[in-house]
Order: structure tokens, then sequence, then C-alpha cells
């Protein structure tokens, strides 16, 4: 819920700046996202299959907040 309220909050900022601030403080959310993955992983919450999943699709989030980040920051 954090990384999405972090893109709707920056979107709705006047800046282009001031998004890609917003879009720092989503991926921030995320990796904490990720060290809970891996902290339930050495608890041995949740099945593999379903850390796996979870996994992958965080570092596709990953790939994508990176890639606005940079694309914002080339514009004009």
């Amino acid at each position: 819920m954090s990384i999405a309220g972090n893109l709707a909050e920056g979107y709705g900022q006047s800046t282009r700046g001031e998004y890609v601030v917003y879009l720092g403080h989503a991926r921030g959310s995320l990796c904490e996202a990720q060290t809970q993955l891996v902290i339930s992983k050495g608890l041995g919450f949740g099945s593999a299959s379903a850390r796996s999943v979870a996994e992958n699709l965080s570092e596709e989030v990953s790939r994508m907040l990176v890639a606005m980040m940079a694309k914002l920051r080339k514009k004009p």
C-alpha cells in the first residue's frame, strides 16, 4: 500500500522533480517489502512458490520505478 500511495501522492505534486522524489520514496517502500520477504523466508512463513512469485513481482516493480525515474530526469 505504501508503494502505491507514494506513486499517487507523487503524481499529484505540481512538478516533475517532486514526482521523482516520491518515486524514490516508493522505491524505498519496495525495498522495505523485499526485506520483509527475506525475513519471512527465514522465519518459514508462506510457501516457497508464493514467496518466489512475490519476489519476481517486486523485482519487476523495481525495474519499472528505476525506468520511470530515469525517464523523468531526462525530460526538459
